[in-house]
């Protein structure tokens, strides 16, 4: 039995939508464990702090849509993904240079977001879910500003390491 086209770009859509919301909480843990680290870096602290607020909004918005097509995230996925996230943060703990190579994943990660949130924003728009697209765009916008904060603070941050590491200092764990 074929499927139809619109039928087709729907299911695709419901797995973007549930995949996000897994990679939400795989950055939600990624956050958590890199903010008990960085005693010595409070400005990182504070934004790891706010975009993690506004990732639980990514979260609920992702929820709000996801209920629209009577559908709920993937338990499954979200446990999975958030696991991954703390081992993906526990790989750098042990580096001396821990915050900086966290600055260049993070970076590498926020546009991974911007990127799920483009093809969802795409299959919202060719799948006519175009209510949906207000809530996407929001999410676009905070993952564009956060990894636009993460290139732009990796010079200052790098040197704020080489400055603690030459008097013995490290991220503060």
């Amino acid at each position: 039995m074929a499927v139809s086209h619109a039928d087709l770009l729907q299911s695709i859509f419901i797995t973007g939508l549930k995949n996000a919301h897994g990679v939400e909480h795989q950055a939600l843990a990624l956050m958590d464990r890199q903010i008990e680290h960085l005693a010595n870096y409070p400005e990182i602290v504070d934004v790891l702090q706010r975009h993690r607020v506004e990732t639980e909004q990514q979260i609920v918005r992702l929820d709000e849509v996801l209920a629209s097509f009577g559908e709920s995230a993937s338990a499954l996925k979200d446990i999975a993904l958030t696991i991954s996230g703390n081992i993906a943060a526990i790989a750098h703990v042990f580096a001396p240079d821990e915050v900086v190579k966290n600055s260049f994943a993070n970076f590498a990660f926020e546009n991974f977001e911007a990127a799920a949130y483009t093809s969802l924003l795409t299959l919202a728009d060719a799948g006519a879910f175009s209510w949906a697209t207000s809530a996407l765009q929001q999410s676009l916008s905070e993952e564009q500003r956060m990894a636009q904060w993460v290139i732009e603070s990796i010079p200052a941050t790098t040197l704020k390491y080489a400055s603690l590491r030459a008097v013995g200092e490290t991220a503060g764990h």
